[in-house]
This record gives structure tokens, sequence and C-alpha cells, in this order.
């Protein structure tokens, strides 16, 4: 080049010389802030609040705001992840977070605002429905036992496994956990449709003091 008494390719080698290596870990391109949820359960972010799981209530924690998404962690886990808002004053709800709470006060359940306009498949308000005819408050309850699986499972995962109790009529939170953890788990589920709450029961026999004693012997109790 005009004015350089070496070549470009001598000057890129050059260059790449002095570069440093990236970073071990990816660089995330986000704005890091601290912060304290509220008595409330939520967290503010540029005049946003975005709600986080009850439990966490009063702690401090770590937020980090993306230009799509912002997550807030406590400690090295991530507790909550919202969509950003670019509003002012907007509070962003997930439901999920507030069913521990309102499992211990159930007649707030159609009341609660972080469940307000919380559209989910036909096949829970059917489940709901049945629950709640046949238990009353207690059914209401266990109907938010079976939406506490959210925090473990995929909105998917429930459903297909909701609608396989109401399709067997094992109307029941232990039926659904326990179809849910079959399909999971990809085993067969055992439900004993005749009794309520649909689960086998399991038989223990005694333990004696001689099935102890041939094992000590390498017999077979």
């Amino acid at each position: 080049m005009r004015g350089h008494k070496v070549s470009i390719g001598e000057r890129l080698q050059a260059d790449r010389a002095a570069m440093r290596d990236l970073p071990a870990a990816p660089f995330e391109a986000c704005d890091l802030q601290s912060g304290q949820v509220t008595s409330t359960s939520m967290v503010r972010y540029r005049g946003n609040d975005y709600s986080v799981p009850v439990a966490f209530g009063h702690r401090e924690v770590w937020i980090k705001g993306f230009v799509d998404r912002v997550l807030i962690g406590c400690a090295a886990d991530v507790i909550a992840q919202h969509p950003r808002s670019y509003e002012s004053g907007d509070i962003a709800f997930d439901p999920v977070h507030y069913l521990r709470l309102i499992e211990r006060k159930i007649m707030a359940f159609d009341q609660a605002a972080p469940l307000q306009g919380w559209y989910l498949p036909e096949a829970f308000a059917t489940l709901q429905r049945l629950l709640e005819a046949r238990q009353g408050k207690a059914g209401k309850r266990e109907y938010v036992q079976v939406l506490r699986l959210l925090e473990r499972f995929e909105l998917d995962v429930l459903h297909i496994a909701i609608k396989d109790a109401l399709r067997l009529g094992a109307i029941s939170f232990d039926a659904i956990k326990h179809l849910i953890l079959c399909r999971v788990e990809r085993r067969p589920p055992r439900l004993d449709l005749d009794v309520y709450p649909f689960l086998p029961s399991t038989n223990v026999a005694t333990t004696s003091a001689a099935s102890y004693m041939s094992l000590l012997g390498g017999g077979r109790a």
C-alpha cells in the first residue's frame, strides 16, 4: 500500500499477533443491575415491574436487561424471565409465580390480579369445573396443585396429561402427576380406575429379622 513499506499480508499477520484471545465464555450484551424483590413479589427494572416467584420475596436479586427480554436471578439461579417492556409503569406478571401463595389462600383464586387474562387451553377449564363440582373448595385447591406442575413442566406436556386424565375419567392431581411423569420418563401409566385417587395401592410386607440373617449368610429371604 502507498506510504507503507510492508504488504497487506504482512500487516495482517502483525495485527493477528497483537490480538488477544476471545474470552472463554460468550459475551452477554445486556445491562446488568442489582435489585430487591418487593412484598408483592415484583422487581423494578427501568421503570417497569416484573414478577418473580413468591418464595423470593424481599430477597436481593440481579437483573440482566437484554434487548428483547429481562432475566432475574438470585445467587447462581435464574428465577424469572419476561419479554422486555419499553413502556413506562408497565407490570409483567407470570401467573405461575403466584400459585404457591394462592394455594394457601385459595379463596383469592378467582380475584387474584396475576391470574387475570391468563388464557389456558379448554381442557384446563373442564378439569377445574369437574374438580370443584366434586369437592368444592378442596377441588379448587387441587386444581391449583395441578397448575403448580407448570413450575416443573412445560404447558404442552401438562396439557396432554390433563387431556389423557379427562379421557380416562381419572380426575385428580395424583393421577395427572402420574400421567405426566410417565410421559416424561417414557413408561406406561399404572392407574386403578376403580378407586380414588386412581393410583394402585402398594402392599409393603413386614420385614423379619430372619430375612436380614439370610443376607449375611449369602442366601435369599
